[in-house]
């Protein structure tokens, strides 16, 4: 990326060079915009998983079920990493649009999958398999989220204001987060707890995917800040282009 970066020059290249200021803001919202759906999708899971536990695990010690939801989580962030070197290399090779684009079609999908994933009554092992494996293209979703957008974020900014247009990959991680808890709130204040326990806890998985949609729609209009040239380069998105520009 530092390459691409530098093949850019000032202004990050024609396309970027020709961006006015309104346009430069439409590219923050669009990729700050997946970037804080990403992270609400990622930490529903951990706000509503006392509601849901029980319904993809085994009868029995409610701690229990909350260890194995909790385990299910866990397996989302050991995809991070992956996640990160996984869209890195396709932001390198393929542009950072199109990293972006497909990180945020893999978190729809995970919550897409979580909102409408039959209980354990009904499929039995089938649920916490389905589960955790949503909870994988997730992690791996949001490891390749975090970088690609705030190179993308930095890109599309003007000279000398690097920091602050990538400050925005921050702000709507914590904003993500932020908004994941007030829907939780919300809904708390709506339904009874045992309607949360039974089909609530699917509403906010659901908010996420429309959502997800959103961004998708917004993010198709992003302009991309690589051109044809770094992205053919023979050391994008290898070992050996990182060991170079280290």
């Amino acid at each position: 990326m530092t390459e691409t970066t530098s093949a850019l020059g000032d202004e990050h290249g024609v396309e970027q060079g020709a961006l006015d200021n309104k346009k430069r803001i439409f590219a923050i919202v669009g990729a700050s915009s997946g970037n804080l759906v990403e992270w609400f999708d990622f930490y529903v899971y951990s706000f509503c998983s006392i509601y849901f536990a029980a319904s993809f695990f085994p009868a029995g010690n409610s701690t229990t079920q909350l260890l194995q939801t909790a385990g299910v989580f866990a397996a989302g962030f050991f995809m991070r990493p992956i996640g990160g070197w996984l869209f890195g290399y396709i932001a390198d090779k393929h542009g950072r649009k199109n990293s972006m684009l497909l990180s945020v079609c893999m978190m729809c999908a995970g919550s897409l999958v979580i909102a409408c994933l039959p209980t354990y009554e009904s499929i039995g092992s089938w649920a916490p398999a389905l589960l955790l494996i949503a909870r994988l293209f997730q992690g791996l979703s949001v490891g390749g989220e975090y970088g690609t957008s705030a190179t993308y974020m930095s890109e599309v900014a003007i000279k000398g204001r690097r920091g602050f247009y990538a400050s925005f990959q921050y702000v709507t991680l914590i904003g993500g987060q932020l908004l994941a808890l007030l829907v939780l709130v919300i809904l708390q204040q709506i339904l009874p707890a045992e309607e949360l326990k039974a089909w609530g806890w699917r509403i906010p998985f659901a908010l996420g995917a429309v959502l997800a949609v959103v961004a998708l729609y917004l993010r198709r209009s992003l302009n991309e800040t690589s051109d044809a040239k770094t992205r053919n380069h023979k050391d994008a998105g290898s070992l050996t282009g990182l060991w170079k520009n280290r």
